[in-house]
């Protein structure tokens, strides 16, 4: 089941971000990861917010872990970003 993923980066500035997708080797306007069905990024008050959809809860579980984890980490963020998911009843895609 399609599971969308809330992420609020508290403290994380979009340069950071855009370091972290160059070390992912992906592009803005360009493809997503496989598994992943739709990305977007917003600055926010106090950080980034970033939302996705993805196929499923274990394909985003395992990307966080090898790649968002470890990228935000090494271009200075600290802590984990406050998550929340929502089971996906439909999605249109452009």
């Amino acid at each position: 089941m399609p599971v969308a993923v809330e992420m609020n980066f508290g403290g994380m500035t979009l340069d950071q971000y855009d370091q972290v997708l160059e070390k992912m080797g992906l592009t803005p306007g360009g493809s997503a990861p496989p598994g992943a069905i739709s990305h977007w990024v917003a600055k926010t008050d106090d950080g980034i917010r970033v939302v996705d959809v993805w196929e499923t809860r274990e394909q985003f579980d395992r990307f966080a872990q090898e790649r968002i984890g470890p990228y935000s980490k090494e271009v200075g963020v600290e802590g984990m970003p406050e998550t929340r998911f929502y089971d996906v009843h439909a999605y249109l895609i452009g």
